[in-house]
């Protein structure tokens, strides 16, 4: 089956909303680390008016350009970004020396203030390169990329976590550990 770009954008925004935000909106249970069986997921997508198939999922989770899903064992979880309750059960990884945070500038004055804050996910979302985070801020607005001394934080004893798509996980990032980018 072909599907169109649209078409995939629309599943995975779906499948983003209810397994990382809004499960019980079409009455799925995440499991504690946050899988739900794939069938339960596609009946309950379907009795709530949005049906896809096993395909047009497979497609989605294949071609998402920031991998936010993972599928195992006729499952399926986000791997990241979550504003439920769910233990990813990552491990604690040790970072590289700098990591990077995109944002707009209208989110700088109260960076400078209190730092990064998780807002409503569980941590602070981090990107391995300068590249990946200009394309997060861009989704706001013009992009302002921030650099992490994940190093420094690291040696004061901060915890990071690496997800399966690589984005780098951590509780906040306080004001010191924070530099504009060039």
């Amino acid at each position: 089956m072909s599907t169109t770009p649209q078409r995939t954008v629309k599943v995975s925004k779906y499948l983003s909303k209810h397994l990382r935000h809004r499960p019980d909106r079409i009455g799925i249970a995440l499991d504690a680390q946050g899988w739900v069986e794939i069938d339960e997921l596609m009946r309950a997508a379907a009795a709530h008016g949005f049906p896809f198939t096993r395909s047009e999922l497979d497609h989605a989770v294949a071609v998402n350009d920031k991998q936010r899903f993972t599928v195992r064992d006729g499952r399926i979880r986000a791997n990241q970004g979550h504003t439920v309750t769910v233990d990813l059960d990552l491990p604690i990884a040790q970072p590289p020396g700098w990591l990077y945070h995109g944002t707009v500038a209208r989110n700088l004055p109260a960076i400078r203030t209190e730092g990064l804050l998780p807002m409503r996910r569980h941590h602070v979302h981090l990107s391995p390169d300068r590249e990946t985070a200009t394309a997060v801020g861009a989704r706001r607005g013009r992009p302002v990329v921030l650099s992490v001394d994940a190093d420094a934080m690291h040696q004061a004893g901060h915890v990071f976590h690496v997800s399966a798509n690589g984005v780098w996980l951590t509780d906040a990032v306080l004001p010191e550990f924070l530099r504009l980018a060039e």
